[in-house]
């Protein structure tokens, strides 16, 4: 099996002899398992429970002692179902059969008498996905690391039918993209500066049938992307803009949908330098790039009929010689001027400049996903994301397709009155507000290089990119959120 598939799944119409693990479900320590478990494998199942107090906490997952190969996943209590729990619930379970590896072939079959509040294809899909993040590891730079694969098979006739394999499918084709895009979120900055990550995207965006254009320094001088610039002279890596298009379906032509994913391959905070602890983490700053890089892959893959335009500006804020200072004014494509106050916001600088790029395709909408703000992790943690904008339909979308897979968003308000915060004292912005609602302020002032008219959200990720410790249902390092989630927004566009 090739390395690039550690999860093979295949169906059967019943548990080959030859499983080695299979994943029965515990809801408020009640089992739920197909109809080929014995009744004597029940009872066992049972006792152990009964004995570990396993009640099936969601997001759990444990090997039954007393009856081999048996992997119980929580799903918490029926009243509390959503698809978040359900995600993570499997991820627990992929990641124990990741970890065990004389696992060749794992199994699954629906349960009997079980209620749910989605549809079994829905579920199975997203069962499918949780599998995958929760098996995901980077063993890149690892002196031992094994390559491994086993087989997955998805048991019974519930499993087996048409519109559930489609589902399984389609999951399997998210999963190798997220993979994929990953790997590379997941690059130390000395191995992935702005023109590294050019070379790595180029080769995905041709396979995947993506066209692909870059501003250089030089092009990007002509383009007067002057708050882009501003960033990216601060470092010896040269700065980028990279463009990535699907056409979607060719026989319907409409306005494509456009996001805007911030990359900041390194943040030391440039001038403005950030405290020393922690800072590891900022090689995680390129986050908001590398979900819209994995959502234009996974858009194309699918063959998604809605087209899509991915601006995805790319540079290291270091505090070299030709760094931006506080204090300096700088003048951003669309004309305005931007007071820095604070060399560490430089993220909404350069995709300042990005959006005006974006807008000037005149899309149906604009969505921008950036790690912006340490207040977002303040407002909400690590369990949501901040959504933003200017157009509640799409923000209600955005948000309804975050609870189909998984991935929360939280909405904030950018009324009016909040512009005041970030308006400029020598120049008409400044690129910090005044120390109160973070989150909103970084949006206001995005909210300024979106001309009225087009639909705008901005996704706040500062919380959910990246995970600084291992979990049950997953690893150190980044998540890609919310690819999966602006993936199923364009899928729900018609």
């Amino acid at each position: 099996m090739a390395k690039t598939d550690p999860m093979v799944f295949r169906w059967a119409a019943k548990p080959s002899p030859r499983t080695d693990a299979r994943i029965v479900l515990v809801r408020e320590g009640r089992l739920l398992a197909g109809e080929s478990l014995t009744a004597e494998e029940r009872r066992s199942i049972q006792r152990w429970l009964t004995a570990a107090q396993f009640k099936g906490k969601a997001g759990t997952a444990a090997w039954c002692q007393g009856a081999p190969g048996v992997v119980a996943a929580g799903l918490g209590a029926e009243k509390d179902f959503h698809a978040a729990r359900w995600v993570r619930t499997w991820a627990a379970a992929g990641r124990l059969l990741a970890k065990a590896t004389a696992v060749e072939r794992a199994s699954f079959e629906w349960p009997e008498r079980a209620a749910f509040t989605r549809p079994v294809d829905e579920l199975a899909g997203l069962a499918a996905e949780g599998l995958g993040l929760g098996g995901y590891s980077f063993d890149v730079y690892r002196d031992k690391a094994v390559a491994r694969s086993y087989v997955f098979e998805w048991v019974g006739p519930a499993l087996g039918r048409a519109r559930v394999r489609a589902a399984i499918r389609r999951a399997e084709i998210i999963l190798a993209a997220h993979r994929e895009v990953r790997d590379i979120a997941n690059l130390p900055a000395n191995e992935l500066n702005p023109l590294e990550l050019v070379k790595r995207v180029r080769p995905l965006a041709r396979a995947a049938g993506l066209s692909c254009k870059v501003w250089d320094m030089e092009a990007l001088e002509k383009a007067k992307c002057g708050a882009l610039l501003a960033v990216a002279r601060g470092s010896r890596q040269p700065g980028c803009l990279i463009r990535l298009a699907w056409p979607g379906r060719k026989d319907k032509p409409r306005a494509p949908v456009a996001i805007v994913g911030k990359a900041v391959t390194f943040d030391s905070g440039g001038i403005s330098i950030k405290p020393g602890k922690g800072m590891e983490w900022m090689k995680f700053d390129k986050s908001g790039g590398m979900a819209a890089l994995a959502t234009a892959l996974m858009a194309a893959r699918l063959e998604l009929p809605a087209p899509v335009v991915v601006y995805i500006p790319a540079v290291e804020n270091m505090p070299g010689g030709a760094a931006v200072r506080p204090g300096d004014i700088v003048t951003a494509r669309n004309g305005k001027t931007i007071e820095v106050l604070n060399t560490d916001a430089e993220g909404r600088l350069i995709l300042a400049d990005a959006l005006t790029m974006a807008a000037e395709e005149k899309p149906a909408a604009v969505v921008d996903v950036a790690t912006l703000t340490g207040a977002a992790v303040v407002a909400l943690g690590h369990e949501t994301s901040a959504v933003m904008g200017t157009d509640e339909a799409l923000t209600l979308a955005l948000i309804h397709a975050g609870e189909t897979v998984g991935e929360r968003l939280w909405p904030l308000p950018v009324w009016d009155e909040y512009g005041e915060m970030v308006q400029g004292q020598f120049a008409d912005l400044k690129n910090i507000g005044d120390g109160t609602a973070g989150p909103i302020a970084g949006a206001m002032f995005l909210k300024a290089f979106v001309p009225e008219g087009i639909p705008w959200a901005h996704v706040d990720i500062a919380g959910t990119a990246w995970v600084e410790r291992e979990s049950a249902h997953g690893p150190v390092g980044a998540t890609l959120a919310p690819a999966r989630l602006l993936t199923q927004w364009l899928a729900n566009l018609r």
